[in-house]
């Protein structure tokens, strides 16, 4: 299994190959619906986004946390289904340069379009792994946009060997959910 550092690099994004395993280390970040349209919003309105959403590795996600002191600790962290996020997301990936996804159940054409555009990749998560993947994120650095709860606010986290996570579509337009598709409609 490859470890990839973050910040990634478009060059970095593009080598990954569609079905190469792999684990993220250095700086994840959290978003579903809410902090999407946070991030839209604020943009549109000239208002500041946090830096780290820039080149990041974006993980669908809504963690469960646990403050502890004045620290908080990450308790499961398993993926949100992408799909949710398809209208959003084309707009998030453009904006601010995502370089990688990370969920589960694959996104749409348009996003896969607009992943090929900016050098962006998809990565599946298992789903039913969220201690296991808690276990990656090692070390939580902060929390935008608290007001939208616990499962919609930005999570900031240091990972370390966050996976197993599988390029399952790539940064040249190959999705393994297509490739299924269209072997099951040739079965």
């Amino acid at each position: 299994m490859r470890t990839v550092r973050v910040p990634m690099s478009r060059d970095t994004a593009e080598s990954l190959k569609l079905g190469e395993v792999i684990s993220i280390t250095g700086t994840v970040i959290t978003g579903r619906d809410e902090m999407h349209m946070r991030a839209i919003e604020y943009t549109d309105e000239g208002k500041p986004v946090p830096k780290e959403i820039n080149n990041s590795v974006l993980y669908h996600c809504g963690p469960i946390m646990v403050r502890e002191g004045d620290k908080w600790k990450v308790i499961a962290a398993g993926p949100t289904t992408s799909a949710r996020m398809n209208k959003l997301e084309p707009e998030i990936i453009r904006r601010f340069s995502i370089r990688a996804i990370i969920g589960k159940g694959g996104m749409s054409q348009e996003v896969l379009d607009a992943m090929k555009e900016v050098g962006c990749v998809y990565l599946a998560a298992t789903g039913g792994t969220a201690v296991s993947l808690a276990e990656g994120l090692s070390r939580v650095t902060g929390v935008e946009w608290e007001d939208l709860g616990m499962a919609e606010a930005m999570w900031k986290f240091s990972a370390e060997n966050l996976g197993p996570l599988i390029v399952a579509m790539d940064a040249h337009g190959n999705s393994l959910y297509e490739d299924v598709r269209k072997n099951l409609v040739r079965d």
